[in-house]
């Protein structure tokens, strides 16, 4: 897939060579800033090999059309964050899920609107979804202030909805419809 390009941002799939740019991202990491933030993350097994096997599944992924993984890359190949958009329905529904984050040590400098604001044309156009959704914790209020701000509307709270932590959370449902 082409590269999509915005005044400072370049989202891509991973390639093999990104490695370094991608670990760096994920090691200079701060302790947890929220509830919604992993912090901190055990970068102990994501050798280059380990990487490359990453690159590889993300790839099949996108070829089937699963999901689509993309990193978020400033214009000096640092990497920022990533968006994955995974294929719910194809067929007369093109509904797609939303997912998306920002290494929490660059937070606030308006990274994920701007890199989801160049995604959501490209989703349309090129990737033929019609409805995309996020499910956002019930209080992640800067997530769901972000979704807003891009033109999504809040649906419903769907109950038990996702695993987390061996437990059935709620989740805030937010949908765009493309076209």
């Amino acid at each position: 897939m082409t590269p999509i390009v915005t005044e400072r941002l370049i989202l891509k799939p991973l390639q093999i060579d990104d490695y370094e740019s991608w670990f760096n991202g994920f090691s200079n990491r701060y302790p947890a800033q929220s509830p919604y933030d992993e912090g901190k993350l055990d970068m102990s097994i994501c050798t280059a090999d380990w990487f490359a096997d990453l690159v590889g599944k993300h790839n099949r992924l996108r070829e089937t059309d699963d999901i689509l993984i993309l990193a978020i890359f400033d214009k000096n190949h640092n990497h920022i964050g990533m968006i994955d958009v995974a294929t719910l329905a194809r067929a007369n529904m093109a509904w797609g899920e939303l997912g998306y984050f920002i290494h929490n040590q660059l937070w606030r400098q308006g990274f994920a609107f701007e890199a989801l604001s160049a995604l959501m044309p490209y989703l349309a156009d090129t990737a033929g979804f019609h409805r995309i959704e996020a499910h956002v914790a019930l209080e992640n209020y800067p997530s769901q202030n972000l979704l807003k701000k891009l033109g999504f509307s809040f649906e419903t709270v769907r109950k038990g909805f996702m695993l987390e932590n061996n437990k059935w959370t709620d989740k805030a449902v937010f949908y765009h419809n493309l076209n």
